[in-house]
């Protein structure tokens, strides 16, 4: 799948698609060739699980956002 952000193209690919409904609250990513994972928090945000590959936080909420459009979570 494909994003823009802040002007620049992104392709990421959807690991766990078969568990993915309304009620998902993680997601699994191929961001740049590296996994990625991503929980929504509290606040109904999405946010990266792990820091080891630090991704921009407004880039992380707009992938996260991106899947459940495109998925209708």
């Amino acid at each position: 799948m494909r994003i823009t952000f802040d002007d620049k193209d992104y392709i990421y690919q959807i690991l766990n698609t078969n568990l993915i409904d309304k009620h998902t609250t993680e997601l699994e990513i191929i961001f740049n060739g590296e996994k990625v994972e991503l929980v929504m928090d509290d606040k109904k945000t999405w946010v990266q699980k792990d820091q080891s590959n630090s991704i921009d936080p407004n880039l992380v909420q707009a992938l996260g956002r991106s899947v459940s459009l495109r998925l209708r979570m």
